[in-house]
């Protein structure tokens, strides 16, 4: 487990980029491995040791006297050492190993030259207590990075993955990770396509608005290709599998994630910089304070003046920072995780913070991509009622999702019977019988074609006419179903400061008209191709002022170079496509337009609590090196400054995960 986290301490001390990235690549592997299988067994032994270190470290500090009173402070040395070498060794190790690759100055190397200088001048408990709480410090990052991990991979199980795989006749529920291209997969009424595949069996439409971003649904039949992530609608679906699972999975984005410490936010950059101007003139500032003073002042002793350069390498030593700030930014990521959001990395978290105006795709980000009925407009005589109730029965055979609409919404069993003489006209609508009455359901066109006299040619968007023998009854409008929170989500966005809100679609003006009234969206742009949408955007970004960000919130392949394109790209990943999922920066898993603002706020937090530990450390820092020097701070004091500040900041740190 230690190993990981120096991989990011040392991250933080200014080594050269190409090597650091593969460095922690590698450990990152390690780190899941271990998480997944063996975590809980290294936390067990991590504890285990600090408590033979404490009883050892306890030990020597009540029985001190009588320890120091053996020939040559033996008794001494055979508890502390051992104590010593149990709660360092990984630190001593880690120096070593960076002193061999010409890395001097991080904090392992300060604190092993500070540790080893206190036991040269026989400050024993002081040199153990340095690496006792610096190993105390790591167990609670650890744990923090853990839970926070955690929380990732909760939510990544939020997307129902399974696949009904078909082996000699027989159908059992497996893992899509199990499935082999050329296996045959079934997908049943209702379900979500697991992996891509060309189907062999059956025709059915599927609901491809999470990967297209088009509501209305595609039909498909045998020797079609089906994508994952589609939803099946209606028929019963055999494919063959033609994409391993790994290929367009959820398990790119925990890769993702976990390898997300090479986008780093602007502070874990500063104090990278910072940490290497600042570690080797704290070395050469004790180095003055170990030699110059017995040279220069008459009576200064080297014992002395050698103990207080040892405090203030003690005392100066970046770990608070170096710990708190990547623990702060990761306890951003974990707290939004816990909250169904996924951060691909700290700069996002930063980029969020200036974000003003924030732009949405249409269709299944603030609309569900499903089929409602909104509006019955009677005419000649007829009730609502009647009509709705006359065209749920004429739909009675159909599987189109607008069919099913009007159904939902008469929503009362009927005696199927009543129906005959049922006709589909392509591509127009249907002609049956309902009782003794001749009904037609279906376009404008299909009105003029059987020559039916009315007057409502022009209504915008999807609409069903109804002509009852002839003569023209009504017409109900069946519209996309807003999300329940996409008002919501549009008002607490301005609550929390966002100036601009915009709405981007490919649907006709009057629609997007009706849904920007709706929910109160500021602004839109209607008629857009998928290529217009990133004109839109890059306009958006061209006219905002450089430190106002955009975001823009997608959620089909369609909205994939948008995505890339804003400055923050955010995907709907509950539904959302693949590509979207992996272009996008953030992924709302929980396909919840409100998210955008609590992912806004869970940024502010975190950029407030990370410059509190900077602030704070550095404060702490500067007043004890002071009275390091002054010869007020002894060693117990340096250790406080060092690893009680990264404590307090750890602590700090996981606020942000409540």
């Amino acid at each position: 487990m230690q190993h990981k986290i120096h991989s990011d301490h040392s991250d933080c001390c200014g080594h050269d980029h190409h090597d650091n990235h593969n460095h922690n690549h590698e450990h990152h592997h390690d780190d899941n491995h271990n998480h997944d299988h063996g975590g809980e067994f290294i936390f067990k032994n991590e504890i285990l040791s600090l408590i033979v270190i404490g009883v050892l470290y306890i030990s020597g500090l009540i029985f001190e006297q009588q320890l120091h009173n053996t020939p040559y402070a033996i008794g001494e040395y055979l508890v502390f050492i051992p104590a010593y070498l149990l709660s360092g060794w990984t630190v001593l190790k880690t120096a070593g190993r960076n002193i061999l690759k010409g890395r001097i100055f991080d904090e392992t190397f300060l604190m092993t030259i500070a540790t080893l200088g206190a036991l040269a001048i026989h400050k024993l408990p002081e040199a153990v207590g340095v690496m006792l709480f610096y190993k105390i410090g790591e167990l609670f990052q650890d744990i923090a990075v853990s839970r926070s991990r955690d929380s990732i991979k909760a939510l990544l199980e939020v997307r129902p993955d399974y696949a009904n795989l078909e082996t000699e006749g027989t159908i059992n529920k497996v893992s899509p990770e199990a499935v082999k291209i050329g296996d045959i997969v079934v997908i049943k009424p209702g379900e979500k396509i697991p992996l891509d595949g060309q189907i062999i069996t059956g025709n059915s439409q599927i609901d491809t608005s999470a990967l297209t971003g088009e509501s209305v649904p595609q039909t498909v039949r045998f020797g079609d290709t089906v994508l994952a992530g589609s939803i099946n609608q209606v028929g019963l679906l055999k494919i063959q599998v033609t994409k391993l699972f790994n290929e367009s999975s959820i398990a790119k984005i925990l890769d993702l994630v976990q390898n997300a410490r090479s986008k780093k936010a602007e502070t874990e950059k500063f104090i990278t910089k910072f940490a290497r101007y600042y570690t080797p003139i704290v070395v050469f500032i004790s180095l003055a304070v170990a030699i110059l003073p017995p040279l220069l002042i008459p009576g200064a002793t080297s014992s002395e003046w050698v103990y207080r350069a040892l405090i203030l390498l003690v005392i100066s030593c970046p770990c608070g920072l170096v710990i708190s700030i990547p623990l702060g930014y990761f306890g951003g990521i974990g707290g939004a995780a816990k909250r169904g959001i996924l951060i691909k990395g700290s700069m996002f978290l930063d980029t969020l913070t200036t974000v003003k105006t924030v732009v949405f795709d249409k269709t299944g980000t603030l609309t569900k991509g499903v089929f409602k009925v909104v509006e019955i407009v009677p005419f000649n005589g007829y009730s609502e009622k009647e009509i709705i109730e006359l065209a749920a029965k004429v739909e009675a055979h159909s599987n189109h999702p607008i069919a099913q609409s009007i159904r939902a919404e008469y929503g009362e069993d009927f005696d199927i019977s009543q129906v005959s003489n049922y006709e589909e006209i392509a591509g127009q609508g249907i002609k049956a019988n309902v009782g003794n009455k001749l009904v037609l359901a279906g376009s404008d066109r299909l009105l003029h074609q059987e020559q039916i006299t009315h007057h409502t040619c022009d209504v915008e968007g999807t609409v069903v006419h109804l002509a009852v023998d002839n003569i023209y009854a009504g017409y109900i409008m069946i519209a996309d179903e807003l999300k329940a929170d996409a008002k919501a989500a549009i008002q607490a966005l301005k609550k929390i400061g966002v100036e601009r809100t915009v709405m981007l679609t490919g649907d006709n003006q009057e629609i997007a008209a009706r849904i920007a009234q709706q929910i109160g969206i500021d602004s839109y742009i209607a008629e857009l191709l998928p290529e217009e949408k990133v004109s839109a955007i890059e306009k958006l970004i061209s006219t905002n002022p450089k430190h106002n960000k955009v975001a823009f919130i997608g959620d089909g392949i369609n909205d994939a170079p948008v995505i890339a394109r804003a400055d923050v790209g955010m995907a709907m990943g509950g539904l959302g496509s693949d590509a979207a999922i992996e272009t996008a920066d953030i992924v709302i898993m929980t396909d919840s337009p409100s998210k955008v603002a609590t992912a806004i706020q869970i940024a502010r937090k975190t950029r407030q609590i990370v410059w509190q530990n900077i602030s704070f450390a550095l404060a702490i820092k500067i007043a004890f090196i002071g009275l390091g020097i002054l010869g007020v701070a002894t060693m117990w004091e340096a250790v406080f400054a060092d690893v009680g500040v990264a404590l307090l900041a750890i602590f700090n740190a996981t606020r942000i995960m409540k």
